[in-house]
């Protein structure tokens, strides 16, 4: 398949080296230093648990033309950056699918009004990367934790899914295909900002949050209540296994959780929340239109959510 990567951040340069390695035509679409970064250097990957390093030289480029061809476009971009790309994707009618890969608790709409649904993908990484010394040190989540999660608007498990997921795969990316990624998504959402509201609360530093029971508990309930919003919304816990969040005793799932942001690996995972900012602010947003529309209180939601400001309150 021939894939365009657009996006050149850490996300962005894993898959495309990851995809380049295992013999797919990538071309990345990368901008300013990174572009030239690139064009001389490749990209350097450095493994987050075994410390090996690899260069890659995918094609790299630096715009998307009305006739350029692809087979799928992934666009890693953080979600306050999509409106400005969506008048570049609709211009170029030769691609057939563009996969939008990231945070999103607003649904596709803006995505298949510009571009038409029968283009649109939606997909989230199963890594996580973060910049170290000139080379991005990363780590590829299992299966059992968080593969990288495709599909379809209508669920359906379809050719190009299936042979997109056959080259994530082929690129070293455990793979599973979601019948509704739009409750995915949002189910993640409700997950990943109380998580990163926390970790604001706890200076960005992992072991600060690891050690505090009030603010573990509080990014707990947050995400309970998220969950009753979602299904207040009418949409489902995605993955289900995600449900054993509402029943699981709280002091059970604190020491989950603590573990959780002990682990070796917690620094890469949580390590792009501080660069975030703005697009955990816009997810915030989009999330509190859920809230809006039902009666569900969130008020451990709402004192979560005051950390996401540039002076953050204190949690209560």
């Amino acid at each position: 398949m021939r894939f365009l990567v657009y996006g050149a951040g850490n996300i962005g340069s894993l898959y495309a080296a990851r995809l380049a390695q295992s013999s797919q035509e990538v071309a990345i679409l990368a901008r300013g230093t990174r572009l030239e970064q690139i064009r001389q250097q490749g990209i350097e990957l450095e493994d987050g648990v075994s410390g090996q390093r690899t260069t890659t030289s995918p094609e790299v480029v630096d715009r998307l033309d009305p006739h350029d061809a692809y087979d799928v476009v992934l666009v890693i971009l953080p979600k306050h950056r999509i409106a400005e790309v969506l008048p570049v994707l609709a211009a170029n009618d030769r691609t057939p699918s563009v996969m939008f890969f990231g945070n999103n608790a607003a649904g596709p709409g803006a995505m298949t009004d510009a571009i038409g649904r029968d283009r649109v993908l939606l997909g989230f990484p199963g890594a996580a990367a973060v910049p170290r010394g000139g080379a991005i040190r990363y780590v590829i989540t299992s299966a059992r934790e968080q593969p990288t999660t495709i599909g379809e608007l209508d669920g359906s498990k379809s050719a190009r899914i299936v042979a997109i997921a056959s080259a994530l795969q082929a690129a070293g990316f455990p793979v599973s295909v979601c019948t509704n990624m739009d409750a995915w998504l949002k189910t993640h959402v409700a997950e990943i900002l109380p998580t990163v509201c926390a970790l604001y609360r706890a200076g960005g530093e992992p072991e600060q949050l690891a050690s505090s029971d009030e603010l573990l508990r509080l990014m707990l309930r947050a995400m309970r209540e998220g969950y009753q919003v979602l299904r207040a919304n009418g949409v489902p816990i995605t993955p289900g296994n995600h449900r054993v969040f509402e029943w699981l005793p709280e002091s059970l799932l604190v020491f989950l959780m603590r573990r959780m942001v002990k682990a070796e690996t917690a620094a890469i995972k949580l390590g792009h929340a501080e660069q975030g900012r703005a697009e955990w602010q816009l997810l915030a947003d989009e999330f509190r239109s859920l809230i809006e529309r039902v009666d569900v209180p969130t008020p451990s939601i709402d004192v979560a959510y005051r950390n996401l400001s540039p002076a953050p309150a204190a949690a209560e």
